[in-house]
Formats: structure tokens, sequence, C-alpha cells
């Protein structure tokens, strides 16, 4: 937080400050809270924006997702639609035929009143091979009518599908921004000068479980990154300084899975796009066979991820009001660590 919270504020005291009437002189100046119970209720509240925005890129995923099969469904339900049309056309071209061409006398009578029977049969066959031709327009006929109404019934179900998940995505949008309010509203109501306490005493902390972390051996020593891995940590590097949004995927600007999941992808190796599914879908390792390139998740819900560079350091998307910058890996709590490229090429 030290330098992302105070950037993030900014001028935030001294608006929150000239936002308030002056205490009375008479009033008894109220108690402040414990810097600790501040930084707690500060990291719950970042938290939960962070477990919002990964579900609501989750969604927009799954939304991206239903949109693209609603298209498909729409292009194969027109060619069903153009077949079913020709196959009509077909089917009352023969009913013209046979009306035109009827007759009450059946094939077997005409073959007995024939003068020469071996046309007749020869005609026969021929009559024969029509009849098969119109049974088979009928019976394309109806496969088209039963094709057509299956997929009408599945496009209506998409369809409805993609409305559902854009609802849900409204919801969630609208959830991420009071969470991120809910940030804002506490750190406004800090004057500068307790910022920065809070800002030292959250850096003391990262030093403190880095620093246990180093001594415990957890950590790998050093390995060389894959191709992909080298690349991938290539593209996340080139990002320093560009701003955390949430739902980012850049260029400009990232939220933590957003970055992770786009360095992936410019090395070549596609990867889910949030850090639960993330966590959920890859390789996992130990983190002392850490090697650059591998992702490392934070907190039970997998609701954090950043790539690891080596050297007990990693470059992350930290939060809101951040930049993408190289921390400690001990920065938040660690759930553990995937690997994207398990096997890679050599």
């Amino acid at each position: 937080m030290s330098e992302s919270l105070l950037r993030l504020v900014g001028t935030a005291a001294v608006v929150a400050q000239a936002a308030f009437a002056p205490v009375p002189a008479a009033a008894a100046p109220a108690p402040q809270r414990p810097v600790a119970e501040l930084l707690t209720d500060l990291q719950k509240l970042y938290r939960q924006a962070e477990r919002s925005t990964e579900t609501y890129n989750a969604t927009t995923e799954r939304l991206t997702r239903q949109r693209a099969e609603v298209g498909r469904l729409d292009g194969e339900l027109a060619r069903a639609r153009r077949s079913l049309h020709d196959s009509r056309r077909d089917a009352a071209r023969l009913a013209r035929q046979q009306y035109q061409g009827s007759t009450a006398l059946s094939p077997y009578v005409r073959l007995l009143l024939a003068r020469d029977p071996q046309r007749a049969l020869d005609e026969s066959h021929v009559i024969g091979q029509v009849a098969q031709d119109r049974a088979r327009t009928v019976d394309r006929l109806r496969a088209g009518e039963k094709k057509q109404d299956a997929l009408v019934r599945k496009a209506r179900k998409a369809l409805d599908g993609q409305a559902r998940l854009a609802e849900r995505q409204q919801r969630q949008r609208d959830d991420v921004r009071t969470r991120l309010a809910d940030v804002e509203k506490l750190l406004a109501s800090l004057s500068a000068e307790r910022l920065a306490e809070l800002a030292r005493f959250e850096q003391n902390g990262i030093d403190d479980a880095q620093r246990k972390l180093v001594a415990s051996g957890s950590l790998s020593s050093a390995r060389p990154p894959s191709r992909q891995g080298d690349r991938a940590v290539r593209y996340a590097v080139r990002q320093l300084g560009k701003p955390y949004q949430w739902g980012a995927q850049g260029p400009g600007a990232y939220d933590c899975s957003g970055l992770t999941s786009r360095a992936w992808e410019h090395a070549g190796t596609p990867i889910p796009r949030t850090s639960q599914e993330q966590w959920a879908r890859l390789a996992h390792v130990p983190l002392n066979e850490l090697r650059p390139g591998d992702l490392v998740v934070y907190f039970p819900e997998a609701t954090h991820v950043a790539m690891y560079l080596g050297d007990g350091k990693v470059v992350q998307a930290p939060r809101t009001g951040d930049r993408v910058k190289v921390s400690p890996i001990a920065t938040n709590p660690i759930l553990g660590a995937v690997r994207p490229d398990p096997n890679p090429t050599p």
C-alpha cells in the first residue's frame, strides 16, 4: 500500500478536511483508532473490491462466449432457413409435376398393355428412380423443418442466457463501484499524517513477512525461465508504471489477472482470464520450484495474482489507485503458485 496509498488519495485528506466543519474548541477530540485496526479494515475493503472485480471479470468472459454462441447459432439458423427454402421449392415442383402427370392406370396395368414390355420395364425403372428422388426431397424437407425448429429453440435459449449474463454483469459492476467507494470513503476520512503512518505500518508488515519467507527457504533458488515464460515476463515488465483499472486487460491499464493473462497470451500460451480460474485450471507448483513467469496466487479465495520475476520478487497490478510495479512476493498472503507452461517447448 505505502506508495500506492499516498498516490490513491493524493489530496483526499485535504478535501476531506475542507468538507467538514471545524470541531468546537470545547469538544473533546475523538480518540484515534489504532493503525493496525485501520489497516485491517482497509485491507478487507480492498479484498472485497478485488473479489468483486474477479467475479465481474468471470461474468464478462462468459458473456463474451455466450455472445459468440448466439452469433454462431444465428449463422447456422440462417443457413438452415436457406436450405429449407430450397427444399420447399423442390417439394412444390414435385407436387406440380405429380399433379400434371397423374393417371388412373397403375404401373402394373401399363406394363400389361404396353406394346414393348422391355421399354415399359425401362420406363418403370426410371419412374422408380424419380419416386426415390421425390421421397428423398420430402425427407429433406421434413428434416430441414425439424432442424430449423431445434435451432430456433437453441437460439432463443442462448439469447435468454445472454440477457441474464448481461444483467448479472451490470449488478456486479455496481458492486465493484460500491466496494471502491467504501475504500475511498475510509481513505478520505484520514489525515495525511495518518495515511503516512498507515503506509509505514503496512510496509513494515510486508518486510517482516518477506524476511520470514526467505529465511524459511520456501522460495526457489535461481531457476531459468522457459522460452514462453521469458516472453511473458518481458511483456509484463514493459507494462511497469501503467495504472491499475478493474476489468482492464491493457494496453493502457490492467487489473491483476488482466496483466498475467495478457502477458501469457503475448507469449503464445493463452490462459484463463481470472485469478480464480488460473488457480483452478493451471498446473500447481511448490514455491521452492518457482521459475520466472510462474504465477503466484494470493488469499484463500484466489482473488489476486502476480507474476514471479525471481529473487523473491513479483510484477503485479496491485489495486485501484496504484500502478503496475515490482513488489516482494510476500506483499499479500500466498495461496500457492501455478505454471502456465508445465511442459515448455525446448
